[in-house]
């Protein structure tokens, strides 16, 4: 099989070798890595035996090759990784077999990237607010438990299961429901000191339950009182802590001191690259051609600098979208790639590469 050495170390098999990612775009930092993409073509006993790869990346995903067949495949449904490696700058460009060089990136631009581009930034503003939402409101390291979300009626008052307990001097293991008919999670709630030679089972059987437990009661015995068990607030709230620590676990940490530090509450780079991605899907409306290296790096540097407020990039995002759903409704632009210039090109690559 081939390895990533192979690839990006001895330059084998390849077809396209690229500088991608910031310096690519114009928008490196000097603290910023060197990404690498690229295409390659599998030698001929891989690719018609059982080794086939359609993608060789490193562990960190910051050098990644694409087959050839997966890279058109791609680019027939309008990828903007695929549209930007294809397009990328020639300064950029560290090789690019004869094979692939008057391929351009402008003749398979297409009204997919509408979808493509502009919903792909509207996904990322949603993981933007969605990171804001986690950054403002932290959730506790204890999870809460089912009683934290169990109500008692008392007299003319609706309390607190806890509360109501505590009152009480009673323990909840001490006590067993009753669910009551056609009422959504309402039950009757009796004691073990209103039952003779039985064991209630308690409200929960502890921190994994999903539900509230039932117990088997005389009939003739009247309820202390009658509770409700708020499930849906339950639900959500595992898994929100579910998502919120993993989240925790798993973020880059560089990155979210830096958005710390800019006291904005949201992930600057990514919103950088959200309107990079919305700018450039204007700019392939308009004039039907890609353009990697970016002119407005001062306005996407500020984003990403956190000099605006979350929501008025929120405002600005929305309104670019606007803009570009229409352009595109106006647009010159076939509705999709000419998907039977790109089976030839898929054959007609491979075929050549071969003889050689």
């Amino acid at each position: 099989m081939l390895s990533i050495h192979t690839l990006h170390e001895e330059n084998q098999y390849l077809l396209l070798k690229c500088i991608s990612g910031s310096r690519a775009y114009g928008l490196d930092t000097p603290q910023s890595d060197t990404d690498y993409k690229g295409i390659f073509l599998s030698p001929k006993k891989e690719f018609y035996g059982s080794d086939f790869q359609d993608q060789v990346a490193n562990e960190t995903n910051d050098i990644v090759y694409y087959e050839w067949r997966k890279f058109v495949d791609l680019l027939g449904k309008n990828n903007p990784t695929i549209l930007e490696l294809l397009a990328t700058p020639s300064d950029s460009v560290l090789y690019k077999h004869p094979l692939i060089e008057s391929l351009d990136a402008s003749e398979f631009l297409s009204k997919l990237c509408c979808q493509t581009f502009a919903g792909y930034a509207q996904s990322q503003i949603k993981k933007a607010r969605g990171l804001n939402k986690k950054i403002s409101n932290p959730i506790e390291t204890v999870r809460k438990e089912i009683p934290d979300f169990c109500f008692v009626i008392d007299g003319m008052n609706v309390i607190p299961l806890t509360q109501w307990l505590g009152t009480r001097n009673l323990n909840e293991t001490d006590c067993g429901l009753v669910k009551i008919p056609h009422m959504r999670d309402v039950y009757a709630l009796f004691h073990n000191s209103q039952v003779n030679e039985i064991s209630l089972k308690g409200i929960y059987s502890g921190t994994d339950s999903n539900d509230v437990l039932l117990s088997s009661i005389p009939k003739g015995i009247q309820p202390l009182s009658l509770m409700s068990f708020n499930k849906d607030a339950y639900s959500i709230h595992c898994k929100e802590y579910a998502q919120y620590w993993e989240w925790i676990e798993k973020r880059n940490e560089s990155r979210y001191q830096s958005t710390v530090s800019h006291g904005k509450n949201y992930d600057a780079k990514n919103m950088m690259h959200t309107f990079r991605l919305l700018h450039m899907a204007e700019e392939i409306a308009k004039e039907g051609k890609i353009f990697v290296r970016r002119t407005d790096r001062d306005f996407l540097m500020n984003i990403r600098e956190g000099k605006f407020e979350y929501e008025d990039l929120l405002l600005k995002a929305e309104e670019k979208v606007e803009l570009i759903e229409s352009l595109f409704e106006k647009s010159t632009l076939p509705q999709e790639p000419n998907l039977d210039r790109l089976e030839e090109l898929l054959v007609e690559v491979r075929d050549k590469y071969y003889s050689f």
